[in-house]
Order: C-alpha cells, then structure tokens, then sequence
C-alpha cells in the first residue's frame, strides 16, 4: 500500500507562543520520519489551501471571513480564548484543511493508497460557526464533504481517537446517516461533549457512536472496547471511505490527557482500521493529526501509526 504524506514547512508558521500546540510537534514528527526511513517509503503530497466553498460546506461564511480578519487584527486568540494565532494562522489553517483535499484526489485517481497528514492547526473541535480548542477549522469534517461532493462518494465513516471528544465533527454529521462518526475519548473531560446517550439526532440517530472512558483505562480496557464496538460498527457501516482524526494525547506520557495507552495500542488500532478498510473501501484511508503534546511520544505513536498504514 503506497502511503502519501502531508508535511511542510508552511504548518510550522502558524505560531502560537508558549502554547502546548506549538511548530516544534511537527519538528518533531519530522525529524522521526526522516531518521527511521519512513519518510523514504512514502510519497510527498504537496501543500494545497482549501477553498471557501471547501469550507463552507461544513462552516458559515460569516465565521469564516470572522476567522480571517481576526487573525489578520493582531489578536492573540479566537473565541474560546484557547485558540492562539498568528497573522499568518488563517493561511496555514487552509492549507490544514487542504492537505486531506489533495491526498483525497490522489488516492481517487490511483497515486496512492492511503494517506497521513502531519498538519497543524488541528480540526475536530471546531464548530460550525466557533473555533476552540486549538482548532479554526474543521479539518476531517471538511474532508468528509469533499469526498461527498466533488469525489461522488456516499459513506464516509470518520473514527475519532484522539483523548478529547471531536464535538465539532460529531455536530457537523449527527443528522446525517451518510456519514458515522465514532469517537473513542476520555470522560469526563474537555469539551464536555461525548456522552455514550449522545448516537445522533433527526434521521442521523444511531449513526454516532461514542464510547467514553475514564482516567487511567490503559490498552487492555481500551482495546476491548474499540474491538467490540468500534471495530464492530465499522464493519457493519461498509465504508466507502475511512478518515482518522488521530490524536495521540492518550499517550501515558502526554501532559493533556490521562488515558494511560502506549504506542502498542496505536498500533493494533492502525493495523485492525486497516483490515477493515481493505474489506469495504479499497484500503482507503485518510489519517488526520489532531493532538499530541509530549514530543517524544508524538513521534513515537506517528512513527508506529504510518508504518502500519503502509
């Protein structure tokens, strides 16, 4: 399987100060890839700034262009107040939500198999018309759309492991039974979304699955559950697609989350997405970094997740 990575300098300038998402996480993810070889074994997919109609199918025009000039005003955060920025972040924030657009056209037109994205700002907490959560937009939710409308697919299943439930992506899709989101994330815990009642609403119930856990769970409580039921709802959706928001801050080293996992569970994950998506979807997949704040162990979880992907 010929894997596509997303990794540019131009990630890196979106500077947010003394800030746990900071340049030096792709620095580091970087500097693996290079001394393991991995990057060798892949091809480069090259940096690509989404569109507002890109965008727009997951987030208003008003938020956008809101987006825009606050970043452009010198302001040091967005919304929420965790969201730093940078005069250049709404830039790199479109090639973020770029880099999934272009791996999706060369996976479609047969150039690679499947792809990685070492990209930053991260996505899945954005909302519709509000950044939060280190976030502008959402990069996986726009993704998911694109797939749908300029690439004619119908199913799109977007698997969430990152240790903070993904509330932007659940929100963009709980009344769409088109697209399955399943989110594998500490509770409770930041955002406060992600309760096992929350499966959809409208013609979208049951087409959101959520399966929160507490502090300290480690790999065998959390593998169980993503076998029985995260592995499971995948295989019975049949995905024409797979999309990863792989967040790695359940890492028992990261400052931010306290899941307790080791890289071995990252990989059993990566390697059982990878069966699946290979019996229903042509072994598409598109992985998505979102968190990750112990550097060391950010390199670790990409350097095992992408040598799984390949």
């Amino acid at each position: 399987m010929i894997l596509g990575l997303a990794q540019d300098s131009v990630y890196q300038e979106h500077q947010t100060g003394e800030h746990p998402e900071c340049p030096q996480r792709l620095a580091a993810i970087a500097e693996r890839l290079a001394d393991s070889g991995l990057v060798s074994e892949t091809v480069e997919i090259p940096p690509r700034m989404a569109t507002t109609e890109d965008l727009s199918r997951v987030h208003t025009l008003e938020y956008i262009e809101h987006v825009k000039k606050l970043c452009a005003s010198g302001l040091p955060a967005l919304d929420s107040g965790d969201t730093s920025i940078c005069a250049d972040s709404y830039r790199v924030a479109l090639f973020a939500a770029g880099a999934g657009l272009e791996a999706a056209d060369k996976i479609m037109e047969g150039h690679i198999g499947r792809a990685f994205a070492a990209v930053r700002p991260p996505g899945h907490h954005a909302e519709a018309t509000r950044a939060m959560g280190f976030c502008l937009f959402n990069n996986v939710a726009v993704l998911a759309r694109y797939l749908q409308h300029e690439q004619g697919l119908e199913k799109i299943l977007v698997l969430d492991w990152d240790v903070h439930h993904g509330n932007g992506t659940q929100h963009a899709f709980e009344d769409d039974p088109s697209v399955y989101f399943i989110s594998l994330h500490q509770w409770p815990f930041y955002p406060g979304t992600g309760a096992e009642w929350e499966r959809g609403a409208g013609e979208g119930v049951g087409s959101t699955l959520n399966i929160p856990l507490p502090a300290d769970t480690g790999d065998a409580r959390f593998l169980k559950l993503f076998h029985d039921k995260a592995a499971r709802a995948m295989d019975d959706f049949q995905p024409d697609f797979i999309l990863i928001s792989a967040g790695f801050d359940a890492h028992r080293a990261d400052p931010l989350g306290g899941l307790r996992l080791t890289g071995e569970a990252y990989v059993e994950m990566t390697r059982t997405v990878a069966d699946l998506s290979s019996s229903h979807c042509q072994g598409r997949i598109i992985s998505l970094l979102e968190g990750g704040y112990d550097l060391d162990a950010l390199a670790d979880c990409v350097e095992l997740h992408a040598s799984e992907l390949i």
